[in-house]
Parts: C-alpha cells; sequence; structure tokens
C-alpha cells in the first residue's frame, strides 16, 4: 500500500518524469512542452514558499504520484482559494489511489487556510480526473468551451470546486 508525503527536493526527477509523461502524452495539462527539472524544482520551491502543500505517493522508495495546490489568482482577494494539480504515473490508474492523494491534498490545504479548492481540469474528455475530483464532493460549476488547442485540436476545461472547513460560510480573519 502506498504511502503519502510531503515532497521531498529528491523526489523532483521522478515528479519531472510523471509531468513529462502528461505533458507528452495527454490533455489535462495544456503544456506543450515537458519543463525542464530545474523548472519543476523552481514550481515546487514556490508553492512551498507560499505555505502552500506538495505532496507525493510513494510506493516501495518509488515516487508514483504528485499533488499540489497554487493560487488560483495571484491578486489578494484570492488568498483563500487555490487551484489543485495532481498527477499519477501511468501503472497507477483503476487502483485508487488518485482520490487518496486528491483526498489528502485537501486535508493539506484545509490546514494551510485554504477556504475553496478550484479544479481547472483540461478536457472535458478526462472522465478520469473528473471522477476522481467528484468523488471526494467536488461540485460540476462550468466548462469554457476550445480554450486550448493542443494535439491538432480544440480542448475545453472543466471547472469544479469543493469548500474546505468553513468554506465562504463566516470570515476567514
Amino acid at each position: 500500500m502506498p504511502i503519502i508525503r510531503p515532497s521531498q527536493p529528491s523526489d523532483l526527477p521522478m515528479i519531472t518524469a510523471i509531468y513529462q509523461h502528461h505533458v507528452l502524452n495527454g490533455t489535462g495539462t495544456f503544456e506543450i512542452e515537458p519543463p525542464s527539472l530545474e523548472e519543476m524544482t523552481a514550481r515546487r520551491s514556490d508553492v512551498l514558499s507560499k505555505g502552500l502543500p506538495y505532496i507525493t505517493l510513494e510506493e516501495n522508495g518509488e515516487v508514483l504520484g504528485f499533488a499540489y495546490c497554487n493560487w488560483f489568482k495571484p491578486r489578494p482577494a484570492y488568498r483563500f482559494s487555490a487551484e489543485d494539480s495532481i498527477y499519477l504515473a501511468p501503472k497507477t490508474a483503476g487502483k485508487g489511489w488518485g482520490r487518496m492523494l486528491l483526498a489528502e491534498l485537501c486535508r493539506a490545504a484545509e490546514k494551510a487556510g485554504i477556504r475553496k479548492l478550484i479544479a481547472v481540469i483540461g478536457d472535458s474528455g478526462n472522465a478520469g480526473s473528473i471522477g476522481v475530483h467528484k468523488s471526494i464532493g467536488f461540485q460540476h460549476v462550468g466548462i469554457v468551451s476550445g480554450c486550448g488547442w493542443k494535439f491538432n485540436r480544440w480542448l475545453d476545461i472543466v471547472m469544479m470546486e469543493k469548500a474546505l472547513g468553513d468554506g465562504q460560510n463566516r470570515s476567514p480573519e
């Protein structure tokens, strides 16, 4: 059974390889060129510098997935809302580990003071990601049609949201 833990710098080569696979083969991310190890290291540092979670799923010493959240938008009014990102190695599909990883990310984000997690899911045909989010209580809030061009076709994004803790029911301050 895998464990979920905070990411470590030594995880970054595997994190980069997992993400590279999704950039080159999937529509869950709209990146076209896979970022380098140095870029992925900088992105992780950025997330952690904001006090936000960046976690990994590991089994037998091998990183098989990662998840993090980052501010939904940079303006101060959005400081209690974050966008989640979750990626798994292809060999983990169908094991329920994505659900486990995303649920832990929600707990860690709430602990960090996030009140709303927002999923911006690439490709309205991305049943796996949509299903994982729905399974832990994310609600569908909309589709932005044809806003991304990848693999010679227009792709939608699906927007989903999940309130954490008190959500918008009381002041965060």
